[in-house]
């Protein structure tokens, strides 16, 4: 994962959550021919049968498309799948771990919440790039949300990339644009009637 332009972030997607291989497939394969993705996560909820099945399929459809695939937290899973890596969900904890198991070339991303200490922490301890978010109110996590002035921070202080997700909308993309360098969307499109037409509006 290279950020190539400045001021000018990459699409960053998440597969819907606990989504099954076959249902999941020809949506996938649609979504990355229209949009120039730069990585896809497969978050971590489910068995280790349906997540294997997905991460295969997943594996399959990007690499076709110079896509790179990272898994939430199964670090085992990603190496047995032959992903490009794992995004971490507890910050720095696990960074240095993930990296030893994986290898110097593998991707390690590290979602830090609103933290600016985690994402430091990350950063120090070789992660690839740290996520920050919700970017606006949401009934999920802890309620806390990661504001604009973080990312600003980020972008003028640490070069490690950052990535921006959780509760997006157009506008809030329009903001986060000049100052990260992806930007995470999964629940804000396959919620929608039409996966597509939904990142369309979103990634324009």
């Amino acid at each position: 994962m290279t950020d190539d332009q400045p001021n000018s972030p990459q699409l960053y997607l998440i597969t819907p959550v606990g989504a099954a291989a076959s249902t999941v497939g020809p949506l996938l394969a649609d979504v990355l021919d229209r949009f120039p993705v730069a990585c896809l996560r497969i978050p971590g909820a489910g068995s280790e049968e349906d997540l294997g099945r997905l991460a295969d399929l997943a594996r399959e459809i990007a690499h076709a498309r110079d896509v790179a695939v990272v898994i939430d937290d199964h670090v085992e899973l990603a190496r047995r799948h032959g992903l490009d890596g794992v995004h971490l969900t507890d910050g720095a904890r696990s960074v240095r771990y993930a990296r030893k198991e994986l290898g110097a070339d593998a991707i390690v991303g590290a979602f830090c919440g609103t933290s600016r200490h985690d994402g430091m922490n990350a950063a120090e301890a070789g992660a690839d790039y740290v996520s920050f978010g919700p970017c606006r109110a949401t009934a999920l996590g802890h309620g806390d949300i990661a504001e604009l002035d973080l990312f600003q921070w980020w972008s003028e202080m640490i070069e490690v990339p950052v990535v921006a997700e959780g509760a997006l909308t157009p506008a809030l993309i329009g903001q986060l644009a000049p100052i990260s360098d992806f930007i995470a969307l999964g629940g804000e499109i396959w919620a929608e009637d039409d996966p597509v037409e939904a990142l369309g509006n979103l990634w324009r």
